[in-house]
């Protein structure tokens, strides 16, 4: 998404599919845009095993960029290509209810799902609406979460009984040996995946992602895949053809 063309490309594909009558929800974090204004406003981003520390003023300026900005551009990219999209964050119809991370001591205001209330997105699916979510949420004292983004699209899949998860990353999905690219695994079930974990073959910010997926696969989420969201058009090849575009995990 930090390239106009692909994010270009991407919007487009997910009109189409919208077009055709499948019924998409986009899940969107944003975490070089936090990192830009965390910048302009001298505040240093610092990160503990991949994840960010959100201190007050870091969770302020989290807020208003993934809510106010990001949401609001994402919003506006859909309906200049021919949807229309509507944007919510967690907080908004109780979407979702998060509660702090286990390592709330040493990252702040990092949180998890407690709890995805899916009533509000219903309506609007049905009436052609593309949701646009962002993974800010409060806990039920009101107090606003930074929550991981794929872990909120896994489990508001699992909530809206979705026939696919799909998570765009910046690379080819999972591999086989992780030093070779050309060694994508294009099908793989929940034991084979949780077995090359165990044999460390996925490692780094693949192992939230796998994590995810197979979360969501558990409550009844049909497939799983992880796509390069770099090739273009990979979402529509992913959907629409037998080949892919990354790695797909059944149940």
């Amino acid at each position: 998404m930090k390239s106009p063309a692909l994010q270009a490309s991407v919007i487009n594909d997910l009109v189409l599919l919208s077009c055709v009558g499948l019924r998409p929800v986009m899940v969107h974090g944003g975490g070089p845009e936090i990192n830009h204004w965390l910048s302009r406003l001298n505040i240093q981003a610092v990160f503990r095993d991949g994840l960010r520390v959100t201190d007050g003023d870091t969770m302020e300026i989290v807020s208003m960029v993934l809510v106010g900005k990001v949401n609001k551009t994402l919003v506006s990219l859909i309906n200049k290509a021919g949807a229309t999209a509507i944007g919510l964050s967690g907080m908004d119809g109780r979407l979702i209810t998060a509660c702090p991370s286990p390592k709330a001591a040493d990252l702040g205001f990092v949180g998890e799902v407690e709890q995805v209330d899916p009533s509000v997105l219903r309506p609007l699916i049905a009436s052609g609406y593309i949701p646009v979510v962002t993974s800010v949420a409060a806990d039920k004292y009101g107090q606003p979460y930074n929550i991981n983004a794929d872990t909120v699209a896994g489990e508001l899949a699992a909530a809206l009984e979705a026939e696919k998860l799909i998570l765009l990353t910046d690379v080819a999905g999972i591999l086989e040996n992780k030093d070779d690219p050309k060694s994508l695994v294009k099908e793989i079930d929940i034991k084979r995946v949780k077995k090359m974990m165990d044999n460390g073959k996925i490692g780094g910010g693949m192992i939230p992602k796998v994590n995810c997926c197979v979360r969501s696969l558990a409550q009844g989420v049909r497939t799983a895949s992880i796509i390069d969201g770099r090739v273009p058009h990979s979402l529509l090849l992913e959907i629409l053809t037998d080949e892919g575009a990354g790695t797909m995990i059944t149940g």
